[in-house]
């Protein structure tokens, strides 16, 4: 639906909370909400008066220069108001139920757990006209808060005051805390999270974008698979060194996005080609040296050089299995992220008649018929982390420390094998499954 934002800016507007003020942020939040237009109402200038006294009939001789501005900005619009206070550190979860579900002409707020109002309103209909009288008048948002139809929870994270030292302390741990993703698992969550942690909170208070960062990654990897893709083994080991670093740096751009509100598809898209370019360089990298380094004669006169050929290989799997994971996640999910890959898909009804989408399955756990060894459950629990680029970071830098890169590159193309074969089953499914619902007469929506 479209929509029309208000943020209402104050003395305690301009203070920074990771980076970006309390005013930017609100606004932040309210495009992030949908708005298609953001008015930032400086309440610092206007004289507060009470709704009484001005009533709407005989509007224009109670307003000031703000007020008529705001009246004149929003002439002949019907669409929804959202109001924001922009006193506070606020993020999406606070108004993001307000938009979910808009009353049909009237007035939601937001509240919080003690059912107080939070700071944030969303008018529709005949309602929206009227508080933007009001807020023109230089009425209090509270006030018109206290005629809310409804009365909506606002979710976690979602805001905090700032006025004090302490309550600026505290506001920032609560918004760091949407960092904390529930599937990180034990590697990211000990080894990475920690450092990439510190690094975001230094970032933050930088002009540097999360695209910027990715670019740097780039470079990064660039650097450190040159380093490597020498006969040199001290080389190799700068090299990979280089990559692990940027691996940790890779952390950043998301975590950044995340919390100065930046995320975008186009830096979605960035950040997940500098990924797969950066395993596929790496690869190619470690073959080269392997090629340099034991030579042609390594397994024996075999009439070609293995490592050129697993290098051949290697590049024809990791391509191939990049295409069906991009078709998977563009096509059948609609992501341009490739951690949302979906091993399978199921059909449920679309938004039109005779209409279906397709909706990744949520994978059922396999409960086994009796308990197993200690052994082995801990490897049935540790064992998928060793196919995450994380993990495969600290494996390849152990392995080419100990001169074994022979070893890390035949667990790359290995890998790519067993990956390609996996995306391939996955890759027809998916196939088939749109084939027949088209064949079946039925209009597939595009993911979205």
């Amino acid at each position: 639906m479209e929509l029309d934002a208000i943020v209402l800016s104050d003395a305690l507007s301009s203070v920074a909370i990771a980076g970006l003020s309390a005013g930017e942020r609100a606004v932040r939040v309210a495009r992030r909400a949908g708005a298609t237009r953001v008015w930032v109402l400086d309440r610092t200038e206007q004289a507060a008066r009470p709704i009484a006294a001005s009533p709407p009939g005989d509007l224009a001789p109670h307003l000031d220069r703000a007020g008529h501005d705001l009246v004149a900005w929003r002439a002949g619009r019907t669409c929804p108001v959202l109001v924001v206070r922009a006193d506070q550190l606020v993020h999406s979860p606070l108004v993001a139920p307000l938009v979910a579900a808009p009353p049909a002409d009237g007035i939601a707020i937001a509240v919080g757990p003690d059912d107080a109002y939070a700071g944030a309103l969303l008018a529709t209909g005949a309602r929206a006209a009227h508080a933007i009288e009001a807020l023109a008048r230089g009425d209090s948002d509270a006030a018109i808060a206290a005629a809310a139809t409804a009365r909506v929870p606002h979710g976690e994270i979602a805001r905090h005051p700032i006025a004090t030292p302490e309550q600026r302390s505290a506001a920032h741990r609560m918004l760091y805390r949407i960092l904390i993703k529930p599937q990180d698992n034990a590697i990211t969550r000990y080894l990475y999270r920690p450092i990439s942690f510190r690094l975001t909170r230094l970032l933050v208070w930088t002009p540097i974008t999360p695209n910027q960062v990715s670019y740097l990654v780039a470079a990064l990897v660039a650097i450190g698979c040159w380093l490597t893709a020498h006969a040199r083994m001290d080389l190799a080991i700068s090299g990979t060194a280089i990559i692990l670093a940027a691996s940790y740096l890779d952390c950043c751009d998301g975590e950044i996005a995340r919390v100065k509100l930046m995320s975008s598809r186009l830096g979605a898209w960035i950040d997940t080609i500098v990924d797969e370019l950066s395993s596929v360089g790496y690869m190619v990298a470690l073959g080269w040296h392997c090629h340099l380094a034991f030579g042609r004669g390594y397994l024996g006169d075999l009439g070609f050089d293995p490592w050129i050929a697993a290098l051949g290989l290697g590049v024809l799997t990791y391509g191939w299995s990049m295409y069906c994971i991009y078709y998977n996640i563009i096509v059948g999910v609609g992501s341009a992220n490739s951690q949302d890959y979906a091993g399978s898909f199921e059909v449920i009804p679309g938004a039109q008649p005779n209409s279906v989408r397709l909706r990744p399955a949520i994978a059922k756990a396999i409960a086994p018929r009796r308990e197993l060894p200690r052994w082995l459950a801990v490897i049935a629990t540790y064992a998928p982390y060793l196919i995450r680029r994380d993990f495969i970071a600290w494996g390849a830098l152990v392995l080419v420390i100990l001169h074994w890169t022979q070893i890390s590159f035949a667990s790359f193309i290995l890998g790519g094998v067993g990956t390609s074969m996996i995306v391939t089953i996955d890759h027809v499914k998916l196939r088939r499954l749109r084939r027949s619902i088209r064949r079946g007469g039925q209009l597939l929506e595009p993911a979205s």
